[in-house]
């Protein structure tokens, strides 16, 4: 079957966050959205027809984690990713989010350092401070290629007693995919330390050729003992509405004790729905999802291409993976609310500011690529007017 991503879907009084919350986020509701990060393409027939299939049931009670679900994870880790993974390492979890507050809670202790590596996704702050833990900033360090991790600087922060890293593969907002030789560094340098990693693979699925994900856990035996992977299909397939997730945690202990806080909280069990869509996407996901990368890579390129010849103050931070672009304002000079401002009052379009991102994202804005390609071409005409006399 072939799929239309061209096709405009209206999706205003639905109550989405994306279109519907544009007033409250950007103070009006006349911008084009290219902000919080789910897609504008309908979801796949194949979870549509699931989900309508177990509503005609009409009966929507208690629900668990079949052996369908499972075998549904084990088959799609192995065929995209190689990964060999077992039933007894994974449990649910309702969205990664709630999982990377799980893991902080589960692993470290009130008042224990948790590393983030920023700019990096916003709740990777807010599963750490509101809990009572203290926040320890590794910050990626931006090169003329790309961005890298700063290990000399992590193995300072692990020195200093850090025992949780919250990790992002592929990074979300810069957009690295990172290679087995970064991932073997990481690894070894958490092995030496005794440091467990919480590493959120949400957009492992969304990799442009010819990168390849890697799972942190799948680089090396001894790594399993230490790495906490979550993963969904909530951004491949835009199904975030449904909030459903694994997390896959080798070691024993560990699964242990994240069992027990997820338990404690009534976090385990899952929605009907969210099930029934998780399970579709992973068994039937493949062919949907290989056209979906192709014309994304498509709309990667029409930006870089457009900004290069139309608005070259503006630096593309080309993604490897994700459907998210992080673009350097920098060299317009403008402080981070003029910045803002100016893209939504002249522009009319909504981007997220990359200052949430941490105080290295200043500067910057994110862009999400993941809507049809006239949606695209209005948005980065926006950023070109919005632009043009400075």
């Amino acid at each position: 079957m072939i799929y239309d991503f061209d096709e405009i879907v209206p999706r205003e009084r639905t109550n989405c966050v994306k279109y519907d919350g544009r007033k409250g986020i950007f103070g009006t509701a006349d911008v084009i959205p290219m902000w919080v990060a789910d897609m504008d393409f309908r979801a796949p027939d194949f979870i549509v027809k699931a989900l309508k299939k177990r509503a005609d049931h009409e009966i929507y009670g208690y629900t668990f984690q079949s052996d369908r679900f499972y075998d549904s994870v084990i088959n799609w880790a192995w065929k995209r990713h190689g990964w060999k993974i077992r039933r007894e390492w994974m449990l649910f979890t309702p969205g990664v989010v709630p999982a990377l507050a799980l893991s902080v809670m589960s692993i470290a202790k009130p008042g224990d350092k948790v590393v983030i590596q920023p700019p990096v996704y916003t709740p990777f702050f807010t599963a750490i401070s509101p809990l009572d833990r203290r926040i320890s900033s590794n910050a990626l360090v931006l090169k003329e290629g790309g961005y890298l991790m700063d290990l000399d600087d992590l193995e300072k922060k692990f020195r200093g007693g850090a025992r949780l890293l919250l990790f992002s593969n592929p990074h979300n907002p810069v957009g690295r995919v990172w290679k087995r030789k970064e991932l073997v560094d990481l690894g070894n340098l958490c092995a030496k330390y005794g440091v467990t990693v919480m590493s959120d693979e949400i957009h492992s699925d969304l990799v442009y050729k010819p990168n390849r994900h890697l799972p942190l856990a799948s680089v090396s035996k001894k790594f399993r003992d230490f790495v906490v992977t979550a993963i969904s299909p909530s951004k491949t397939f835009n199904i975030a509405g449904l909030s459903s997730s694994v997390v896959i945690i080798p070691n024993p202990e560990i699964r242990e004790k994240f069992s027990r806080m997820s338990h404690a909280m009534h976090l385990h069990m899952g929605n009907l729905f969210g099930l029934t869509a998780f399970e579709a996407a992973y068994t039937h996901g493949a062919p949907w999802l290989d056209q979906l990368l192709k014309y994304l890579a498509g709309n990667l390129r029409f930006v870089i291409e457009y900004l290069g010849l139309n608005v070259p103050s503006v630096r593309v931070i080309v993604p490897e993976g994700t459907y998210l672009v992080w673009l350097d304002f920098r060299q317009l000079g403008l402080p981070e609310k003029a910045l803002c401002n100016l893209l939504v009052r002249k522009g009319k379009v909504g981007l997220s500011d990359g200052a949430i991102y941490g105080r290295e994202g200043k500067g910057f804005m994110r862009l999400n690529i993941a809507c049809p390609r006239a949606v695209l071409k209005k948005a980065m005409a926006g950023i070109m007017a919005a632009v043009s006399d400075i």
